[in-house]
């Protein structure tokens, strides 16, 4: 039999450059994990989060002194338009969340809205959006977090979420926290649960997490500087 896992590991990563799991067959049409016959061939490495993370970080565009002078952008629009990048960022965020009950993917504007819906349709949940003030025709709830420099507020329709969902928060970046911690508080206010956030990258010099101590906080990509 195949390692349990293996199949993960190929769904996972499936562009040459991804897939360090490989398979070889001669004459054994199915992709399915059946025992091997006698007349077909399985290679496969390790393939370590790691690994993962590196190759993707190759995808990603890094631009000097933008938006202003002394910040090193990342720039993600590089990685979208990599087919099998772009899948490997939705198949990692669905493997980890696979043994979560998800009802809703909670994407929040403007990036969130590229992941959260393919993750949503993945995990075979639905999606909600979270907008800037006075994008929503319907009758809105609303969160207002500080800033470094003043304040901003997020909205989301009020019969988004009903009491006792469990909702997954997702968005391009984790920076300060401070966003994700305002979505989360909007989650709870409704009544819903709050499964988790998951980012794409994460910037861990800028300490996010610790304005979500009480969520299982996940980030596919890590940058220290």
């Amino acid at each position: 039999m195949l390692p349990p896992d293996l199949w993960q590991r190929i769904s996972l990563f499936p562009a040459p450059r991804f897939a360090k799991a490989a398979l070889a067959f001669r004459a054994w049409p199915s992709r399915s994990p059946q025992p091997i016959p006698s007349h077909a061939i399985c290679v496969y490495t390790e393939y370590s989060p790691e690994d993962a993370m590196e190759d993707l970080k190759k995808l990603i565009r890094e631009v000097p002194d933008f938006p202003k002078p002394g910040i090193l952008f990342y720039d993600i629009t590089t990685l979208l338009k990599d087919g099998s990048g772009f899948r490997a960022v939705i198949d990692g965020l669905k493997q980890h969340y696979a043994d979560v009950k998800v009802d809703l993917v909670l994407g929040i504007e403007a990036r969130g809205f590229i992941f959260a819906p393919a993750l949503a349709y993945a995990l075979g949940a639905g999606f909600v959006p979270i907008r800037k003030p006075k994008k929503l025709p319907a009758e809105r709830v609303s969160v207002t977090y500080s800033l470094e420099y003043g304040s901003d507020s997020l909205e989301m329709h009020a019969d988004a979420i009903k009491p006792g969902q469990s909702v997954l928060i997702v968005d391009d970046l984790l920076a300060t926290g401070g966003t994700a911690a305002a979505a989360a508080r909007m989650v709870q206010d409704v009544g819903g649960t709050v499964a988790g956030m998951g980012f794409v990258v994460e910037l861990t010099f800028l300490s996010g997490r610790r304005k979500l101590p009480n969520y299982d906080v996940f980030s596919l990509i890590q940058y220290d500087k």
